[in-house]
């Protein structure tokens, strides 16, 4: 377009100053202080253009290299976007060796060398080259310095690799101070916390977690849960036992590893009159087979009443081994040997199993049965194998 325009002016003052070569060459006088200049209206005519001219190809003088190297910068990013594909298939291709040397060797006229490196490191990696994985990560944040937080979190992925949970929280930290709401960081914080059991560590991140992390609901509940649960099994008297209690939200209170939690709380620490009471009431409420067979170890107040209790439950839950245990239980405790028999045998009948075996050799030794106790034993192990 450009060419065009230039040829249609260049024909126009040419088509021009033959007019007035042919029609009359007049006469231009230039007065500039003190100097005159004369010379014909066509050699004025000339020299304007060989101006406009001589511009012209200073002009294409000074932009060409300019355009060649903008051209040629082109070329290499496009081919080192090309590069990068195939080094990417590569890796996904599982030819980690190739797909790392592409990656590497075309990051410097890459337009987002940062991918290169973090994609190199990913392929040394899996080839469980840690010494090259380091160098490209390197790379990556001297490259682009302000990308630092995607450079930890794939580090702290690679360490968890490798089980290195200790070096994988190294870099999450470094990454929460750098962006302290960054959610799927705080989701591999709250991870490893659970895996080395550090509850107060994860206790103290679990509100941004819960607000800023995707994990879900059900691992969270999971995770909250053992929180509740080791403040339990910490607490030492009566008020840290309520504290902690008072402390568990109400649709937690309903999960059956907190309400074992907290019996077993109050049961070492010498409150069995209330633990069975509260008890009692959560097994009226919700059948719970590990509470029921909690159940069976609690000393309340008063073991008739409990077995009553067990007997009242035994009979809406006709033959249920859970019940049919505790019961045993109960009645081994209160030497009703009889009661005590007659749950331990239907037990074996319905659903023979280890405990069962243990508990009828117990009972049959108690009552001098002797021998009938000693093949109680025997099938007890015999099952014990065989699970």
């Amino acid at each position: 377009m450009k060419i065009g325009i230039i040829t249609l002016v260049t024909l126009f003052i040419s088509a021009l100053s033959a007019y007035f070569l042919i029609s009359d060459s007049g006469r231009v006088d230039i007065i500039y202080r003190g100097y005159q200049i004369v010379m014909s209206f066509h050699t004025l005519i000339i020299i304007i253009v060989l101006i406009f001219l001589c511009a012209w190809l200073i002009s294409k003088i000074i932009i060409t290299p300019r355009r060649i190297g903008e051209a040629a910068g082109r070329y290499r990013a496009a081919r080192a976007g090309q590069k990068m594909t195939r080094g990417m298939i590569d890796v996904a291709e599982g030819n980690f060796n190739r797909g790392e040397r592409i990656l590497a060797k075309s990051a410097t006229f890459s337009d987002s060398p940062l991918f290169n490196y973090l994609q190199a490191a990913r392929a040394a990696h899996l080839q469980g080259h840690k010494k090259r994985r380091d160098d490209w990560l390197k790379l990556a944040y001297q490259e682009v310095p302000e990308a630092a937080n995607a450079v930890l979190l794939t580090q702290a992925e690679f360490q968890l690799d490798h089980g290195h949970l200790e070096d994988a929280l190294a870099a999450l930290r470094r990454l929460d101070e750098n962006s302290k709401n960054h959610g799927h960081a705080l989701a591999l914080m709250g991870r490893i916390y659970f895996q080395l059991e550090d509850w107060v560590s994860l206790e103290s991140i679990f509100p941004r977690i819960t607000k800023y992390s995707h994990i879900d609901q059900e691992t969270l509940a999971s995770w909250m849960s053992k929180i509740h649960c080791e403040k339990l099994k910490n607490a030492n008297n009566v008020n840290d036992i309520l504290k902690a209690w008072k402390n568990i939200p109400s649709p937690q209170k309903l999960n059956i590893t907190t309400l074992l939690a907290y019996y077993q709380a109050l049961m070492r620490n010498n409150l069995h009159e209330k633990a069975e009471k509260e008890m009692a009431s959560s097994i009226d409420s919700n059948w719970q087979p590990a509470l029921v067979q909690l159940y069976g170890h609690v000393n309340g107040a008063d073991i008739n009443k409990q077995i009553t209790k067990a007997e009242t439950w035994s009979r809406k839950h006709k033959n249920d081994p859970d019940i049919l245990l505790t019961t045993a239980r109960l009645c081994l405790k209160n030497k009703l040997w009889g009661k005590a028999r007659h749950n331990l045998e239907l037990l074996i009948e319905l659903n023979p199993n280890p405990l069962a075996y243990e508990l009828y050799g117990d009972l049959l030794r108690r009552i001098g049965e002797t021998d009938a106790a000693a093949k109680a034993y025997k099938d007890g192990l015999k099952k014990l194998k065989e699970n």
